[in-house]
């Protein structure tokens, strides 16, 4: 077969949502990197949704609708990986855009017809399909959603939920942390929570308000802050009862030096390059720092703690991806870029640094020789070689977030230093 047949073929697979081996994708990626438009980059993202890598797809799609804003397909495309990682919310807002733009295209009736599906919205599903078969009475995809509309085993329709905006909803929040007497302060998109015992937390309202949103009941709103007040109140209480299960849940982050002034209370120590290690415990909803004044309710030492937390770390070392930075946003890479990033994405990648299996990762990417390193985003640590000039620079250029820690580090053997 030729190579433009073998190519077309792999296109069709796509298209019919199958998956593909890693030499298909590859064959894809290489076109795509050869080819100028959207739509051979857009065919390597609908490859990765099929094989339910959403999250790897993303930052492409992003990508691609930041060159081509007003294509469909790309923000299609986009709505559908929304979708695959359960972003409904986001995904129905852009799906609506696209809709305004291009209110007779099938392919928008469809997706809307995906969504509600995944929804539980069977008659708002139903419309969409009945609405795309009569534009296109061929379209083979459309006929497939009627079958499995007519088919599924679908549940009731959720009740209606009260319809409320995140600023109405962090109102309702630090009204009710009010009624409960809980101390609290905003700073950015977050809320500082002053704990029983004199320890601080940090609470991100945007994960609170997605759970608001994704909650299949129609709880009453005053109703479910004054729940959220009572929790984060009664954080610090516990402590005592959680014993030396404690241990295994406290993980080191690293902050900046004037960060004891907003946490206040919290355990710390001096960490390298005149950084200050802090100590969480893991939780869903909630960045809990240890109070220093709970040692005494568990038992523990400050240097246990300090123990158990990078034991704990170094037992889960996370993955190495190569990224670039475009117009101050970092993305994944589908080559090598010179640029790499710890990507566990839980908070705690910048401390990951000082762990030997963390190291390990980074020297099978980028060698053994010394690491420029930036902290800029809490969410990650991006890193490159200290001999790479040009990425050197990108990383110095990059505006750190509101969250993140400013400068440049050297990461060497002997560990971590202002570069």
């Amino acid at each position: 077969m030729s190579a433009p047949q073998e190519l077309e073929r792999v296109r069709r697979k796509v298209e019919a949502g199958e998956s593909l081996s890693d030499a298909e994708l590859d064959l894809l990626r290489a076109e795509a990197r050869s080819t100028p438009g959207p739509t051979p980059r857009l065919a390597v993202a609908h490859a990765l949704i099929n094989a339910g890598a959403e999250r790897e797809a993303l930052p492409l799609l992003e990508s691609l609708r930041r060159d081509f804003p007003r294509d469909v397909p790309v923000r299609l495309g986009l709505a559908r990986a929304l979708l695959g990682l359960e972003r409904h919310g986001d995904a129905e807002a852009l799906l609506r855009e696209v809709q305004a733009q291009e209110p007779s295209d099938p392919e928008v009736l469809k997706v809307l017809a995906v969504l509600g599906l995944r929804r539980g919205e069977a008659d708002k599903a139903r419309a969409y399909v009945k609405e795309a078969i009569e534009r296109d009475p061929f379209d083979a995809e459309a006929r497939l959603l009627k079958e499995e509309l007519e088919t599924a085993d679908l549940p009731a329709p959720p009740m209606p939920q009260e319809q409320v905006l995140r600023p109405e909803f962090t109102t309702a929040l630090a009204a009710a942390l009010g009624r409960a007497r809980v101390t609290f302060r905003r700073q950015g998109k977050d809320l500082l929570v002053k704990l029983a015992s004199g320890g601080v937390g940090r609470v991100d309202v945007g994960s609170l308000y997605a759970a608001w949103r994704e909650s299949p009941g129609p709880e009453d709103l005053t109703a479910h802050v004054d729940a959220l007040a009572a929790r984060l109140g009664g954080l610090s209480s516990g402590l005592s009862a959680e014993g030396a299960a404690l241990e295994s849940r406290l993980r080191p982050v690293l902050r900046p030096a004037d960060f004891a002034a907003r946490a206040v209370g919290a355990l710390h120590r001096p960490g390298p390059a005149g950084l200050e290690v802090f100590y969480v415990l893991e939780d869903t909803d909630f960045v809990r720092y240890l109070p220093e004044s709970a040692l005494a309710l568990v038992g523990l030492t400050a240097e246990a703690v300090d123990a158990a937390a990078w034991r704990n770390l170094e037992a889960s070392p996370a993955p190495v991806r190569p990224v670039l930075i475009d117009q101050g946003e970092v993305r994944l890479a589908e080559a090598f870029s010179g640029l790499w990033a710890v990507v566990a994405g839980d908070g705690h990648d910048g401390a990951r640094l000082l762990t030997a299996s963390q190291r390990e990762r980074l020297a099978r990417e980028a060698g053994e020789e010394p690491l420029r390193v930036s902290l800029g985003r809490r969410e990650l640590a991006l890193v490159c070689r200290e001999s790479d000039a040009a990425a050197r620079e990108a990383l110095e250029r990059l505006v750190p977030s509101p969250d993140g820690i400013p400068g440049v580090f050297t990461l060497t053997a002997e560990g971590l230093s202002a570069a």
